[in-house]
């Protein structure tokens, strides 16, 4: 029994003593530390096993390929727009009416459109009749002519329009000459064959422009000049008046400054 102890304990003393020593070799020597390598993982290393009971880790989806588009088709050419419909040419006539009256009533073809100035829409072309009054003027009354689209018209009812003229007959000192009296904005003018007696005369420069109903005789006198006696070859003095009526309204209306239309 001792001696199986005493064997035992020459072995472990052995080992013991094996063993400091290789520790002691195989220590690095301070000045010369040695280089520490890392292991490789073997390529065929295999992941180490999931634990009992745990869930398998969830496998990586292989990288799918996208699939290459086709390029797109290339843009078809834009059609060129097309022009922009004009617009219809108008069929009807647009006036615009003013007057140098304002408020004046304008009428076409006896209808009334309005106070001046005054629009009349869709008027057909052609020959209309234009009215323009006020009061205290003399109104007019003209044709005009209408075209598709618009007009203006400006009327002027302070000018002075005249234009009347009777035939009638001068009685001298011995016979008579027959002619003709024509009164425009610009004068009273005779015409006759006999070219002594006849002339022409600014109307506010005449000094005598009566008429004698009675008598039936219209009276003129010239500018310091000579005086004239008409009667109407008819006799009819209402010719007589109807004429002296007009070219005094018109020398009355230039005497106060309105100016003369040109004939």
């Amino acid at each position: 029994m001792n001696r199986r102890v005493l064997v035992v304990a020459l072995v472990a003393a052995v080992l013991v003593g094996g063993s400091v020593l290789f520790f002691v070799v195989s220590q690095p020597s301070p000045e010369e530390p040695q280089p520490v390598s890392t292991p490789r993982a073997s390529a065929r290393s295999r992941a180490p096993a999931p634990a009992r009971g745990a869930a398998p880790a969830p496998s990586e989806p292989a990288p799918r390929r996208e699939k290459a588009e086709p390029p797109p088709p290339p843009a078809a050419e834009a059609a060129p727009a097309a022009p922009a419909a004009e617009p219809a040419a108008p069929t009807l006539g647009r006036l615009r009416i003013a007057a140098d009256v304002a408020g004046a009533q304008v009428f076409i073809d006896r209808r009334f459109v309005g106070a001046a100035p005054a629009v009349a829409e869709d008027i057909t072309p052609g020959t209309h009749q234009l009215n323009v009054a006020a009061e205290g003027f003399d109104s007019v009354a003209m044709p005009i002519e209408v075209a598709a689209g618009e007009r203006e018209i400006v009327v002027k009812l302070r000018e002075v329009r005249l234009d009347s003229h009777i035939d009638v007959v001068h009685r001298h000192g011995v016979g008579s000459c027959r002619g003709r009296l024509v009164a425009t904005p610009q004068g009273l003018r005779y015409e006759t064959s006999n070219r002594d007696d006849a002339f022409a005369a600014p109307l506010a420069d005449l000094e005598t422009f009566q008429v004698d109903y009675l008598a039936k005789n219209l009276r003129v006198k010239l500018p310091k000049g000579r005086q004239f006696n008409f009667t109407d070859p008819d006799g009819n003095a209402d010719r007589l008046f109807v004429f002296h009526r007009e070219v005094e309204k018109a020398r009355d209306r230039i005497r106060k400054g309105d100016t003369p239309a040109v004939n």
